[in-house]
């Protein structure tokens, strides 16, 4: 690990101390590390092009006129993008839908701008993850694949 030193002003420092308090951070290196971890991770993220796995989570008013549908559609036009999806009815009109994604930041963000701008769906938030969508995950876990459909499992390797 290198050792830098830096000038900051007083409010950004005043930032650092609490969001290290905040945080449980041990030390201003760590909460800075972290902040600069995040903005890597950002810039890397805004290649149209990187690999990622993401969360895609929002509501909708599942009575909204032909919006399951359409939602149904647009899931389908993009199956390769889609790991799983998990789907709960909050009260009698709304439903949170959370769906795992892979493939490009690119493709999986204009998927999420699709569903989420859809006339009924009230919150969308989607949150992209570095990864490696062509990457063998490297293990038997006892089910075929049909032809072209892949799946990816996460690992602390």
């Amino acid at each position: 690990m290198e050792r830098v030193t830096i000038t900051i002003d007083a409010d950004l420092l005043a930032f650092v101390d609490t969001l290290s308090a905040t945080k449980s951070y041990g030390s201003r290196s760590e909460a800075i590390r972290d902040i600069l971890r995040k903005a890597a991770r950002t810039e890397r993220q805004a290649d149209p092009d990187a690999p990622c796995f993401a969360t895609l989570a929002y509501v909708y008013d599942h009575e909204t006129r032909d919006l399951a549908r359409r939602l149904t559609n647009q899931q389908h036009d993009h199956h390769d993008l889609s790991i799983a999806t998990l789907h709960v009815h909050l009260d009698r009109h709304e439903c949170l839908e959370v769906a795992v994604l892979r493939g490009t930041s690119g493709a999986v963000q204009s998927f999420a701008d699709g569903v989420i701008s859809q006339r009924g769906v009230r919150h969308g938030q989607l949150h992209l993850l570095p990864g490696a969508p062509d990457a063998a995950h490297g293990h038997e876990h006892g089910h075929e694949h049909g032809p072209g459909h892949a799946h990816s499992h996460a690992h602390d390797d």
